[in-house]
């Protein structure tokens, strides 16, 4: 069994009301995922918000988390840019804080800009450079196809890349055939989109699972019992949380972790910075409503 293995969730961005950075709040987020028993944290990720957050702010909280989760668990930060150099760049800035991996897309900028599989591959490979495990994050929202080819390639001849987010449709048949195809060289095959297709991505050989970091302490059984070789209780501990992680992968995003942190009193505020509505109320209530009978950690973590 790979070494990167279990529940590594992203961390919610949290802001005050006004916009402004929750840096006091962004701590607690760190402790509270910690306490919900998080294997791994990853920060700046798409359900982090990184498309709302200015580079000096990256820099802000990737410093303030690696500093404050202080080696309780390894840290992943995410550097996806179109731009090679400034991926190196921030893959060197994440390295030099202590991060213990870094998470990046394939180039793209916007709905036209697309890197070729070639120079998908030359980007990975110049950060790998830098000397820090990369996790490839195979997601619809770059536009970019990454065949399992190219993923064997990028595992085969890049040191560096170690580990594979799988967002894909159809996740399990890939990360099957990415196991298939490449064998010793794909170390952690991991499953992501809130954990929507977990139990067919375990079956198909994930070692982890990138959740939101809304109920890391439910969906983490799942994993350590399917790991166990539980399987018929792996699918019970899933059946358990299927209706609340639908809701969350189809109506909600990662408005839904901040939702229930606000509920639970780990943040004080669900702000997202605008073009982002606010979660309209009945989708808010139905989730709150979901969640209370799991018992979470989360919404009681701060009361």
């Amino acid at each position: 069994m790979s070494k990167y293995t279990g529940i590594w969730p992203v961390a919610p961005t949290p802001f005050n009301d006004d916009g402004t950075l929750d840096l006091k709040g962004m701590k607690r987020v760190l402790d509270c995922l910690i306490d919900q028993g998080a294997d791994g944290i990853c920060i700046l990720a798409n359900f982090s918000e990184q498309f709302l957050i200015s580079d000096a702010e990256r820099e802000t909280l990737a410093r303030l988390s690696v500093e404050h989760i202080s080696g309780r668990v390894p840290v992943i930060v995410t550097i996806s840019h179109y731009a090679t150099q400034i991926a190196v760049e921030r893959a060197q800035f994440a390295k030099d804080l202590g991060a213990d991996i870094v998470m990046m897309m394939p180039p793209y900028h916007g709905a036209l800009l697309k890197g070729t599989p070639e120079q998908s591959f030359e980007q990975f490979a110049v950060v790998g450079e830098v000397g820090i495990p990369i996790m490839v994050q195979d997601a619809p929202l770059s536009g970019v196809d990454l065949p399992v080819p190219l993923l064997v390639r990028m595992a085969r001849e890049i040191e560096a890349v170690k580990l594979f987010k799988i967002e894909s449709p159809r996740a399990a048949n890939k990360i099957r055939a990415l196991i298939e195809q490449g064998g010793e060289a794909i170390e952690a095959p991991f499953d992501g989109e809130e954990a929507i297709t977990l139990l067919a991505d375990l079956d198909a050989g994930a070692t982890g699972s990138m959740t939101s970091g809304m109920i890391v302490d439910q969906i983490k059984p799942v994993i350590t019992k399917h790991h166990a070789g539980d399987v018929a209780g792996a699918t019970e501990a899933y059946g358990r949380v299927a209706m609340a992680i639908n809701h969350e992968n189809r109506q909600c995003g990662w408005q839904s972790c901040k939702a229930a942190m606000v509920e639970g009193g780990v943040i004080s505020s669900e702000f997202c910075r605008h073009p982002i509505p606010p979660l309209h109320p009945a989708i808010r209530s139905r989730l709150i409503e979901l969640l209370r009978p799991l018992e979470p950690l989360v919404l009681r973590w701060g009361r």
